[in-house]
């Protein structure tokens, strides 16, 4: 219930939270299972957030295992569809755990569902591929030992910006890894390479490699020119909308930059904007009934989201 809710709302917050989406295949989003998509990690749970939101089915994600370290936390995480996966670095102990997340994970696809998987391990913010770990090979590997007609997309995340409200996200996704040509080696370990060397190289033509520093690369690739006469007829709005909300963006831009500074920073000031936004709406709208009357007081309510999404629109797309 809860799962279905948030996707309900964050549907429809997603026209503010993010500038532009562009998928590049967009049957992906009315795929059936059984369907493990294979990605890299930029911005962490963002990543996650924002599959969910453009798929017709339910997405079930791989989530670092220390946040599941609390009880309460665990069963959140549980309806919002998140299986924990752990790393060395959380404590080898942990690691049997992961027996039990590939269980559940082979259940969701015997359902005919979909599984998102970051096959870098980590998030690090940038435009680039890093080395692929081998739990998305092993996980494909035991499910189709199992009989499962499991198909492995390998999807490429690319935004203009971690640190920069209003995204554009350009999603790709590539052909399915070639199952027989990883079931002809003759050994576990040198399927394992195939299947590694497929995902490699169908993921280093969707994921972009870009110099931070190169500007001119990055408004080329990553940026979504603007026409003149839509920049001049959203002036208005985009103003009322960055006056109205800098009480609610920037004190939670600088919080967010105090105790996250690193690479969850983007993904925790978005999920911070997204869960108390209904609530500075409120406030506003409780606000606005003091000086103005009724009517007037319940349109400021109203146009509130689109004056904000006008400031999204107009917003300089590279910086930081």
């Amino acid at each position: 219930m809860l799962y279905r809710l948030l996707k309900i709302y964050a549907r429809g917050a997603i026209r503010i939270f993010c500038r532009h989406i562009e998928l590049n295949r967009p049957e992906l989003l009315h795929a059936e299972g059984p369907l493990l998509l294979a990605a890299n990690h930029p911005n962490s749970f963002l990543d996650g957030v924002i599959m969910t939101i453009l798929l017709d089915r339910p997405l079930y994600s791989l989530a670092r295992g220390d946040a599941f370290a609390h009880p309460l936390l665990r069963r959140i995480m549980k309806q919002l569809h998140l299986l924990p996966v752990y790393r060395t670095s959380e404590g080898v102990e942990n690691l049997q755990h992961n027996y039990s997340t590939f269980a559940a994970c082979q259940e969701v696809f015997r359902q005919k569902g979909i599984v998102l998987i970051f096959s870098e391990g980590g998030c690090v913010n940038e435009w680039h591929l890093r080395p692929l770990r081998k739990g998305t090979a092993r996980l494909a590997l035991s499910s189709w030992q199992q009989g499962i007609p499991l198909n492995v997309i390998p999807l490429g995340f690319n935004y203009n910006r971690f640190r920069n409200f209003g995204k554009n996200v350009f999603i790709r996704s590539g052909a399915p890894i070639d199952r027989a040509a990883v079931e002809r080696e003759p050994t576990e370990g040198k399927q394992l390479l195939e299947f590694n060397r497929q995902l490699r190289a169908q993921l280093e033509e969707l994921v972009y490699e870009i110099d931070p520093d190169d500007r001119a690369a990055l408004r080329r690739k990553v940026a979504v020119p603007q026409p003149l006469w839509k920049r001049v007829l959203l002036a208005p709005p985009a103003l009322a909308g960055a006056v109205l909300h800098a009480p609610l963006y920037f004190p939670l831009k600088w919080f967010t930059g105090a105790r996250f500074n690193n690479d969850h920073f983007d993904s925790v000031l978005t999920a911070l904007l997204f869960l108390l936004y209904p609530f500075y709406l409120l406030l506003c709208f409780g606000l606005a009934t003091i000086w103005l009357p009724a009517g007037a007081a319940l349109s400021v309510f109203i146009l509130m989201p689109f004056f904000a999404r006008a400031t999204v629109q107009l917003k300089d797309q590279l910086s930081s």
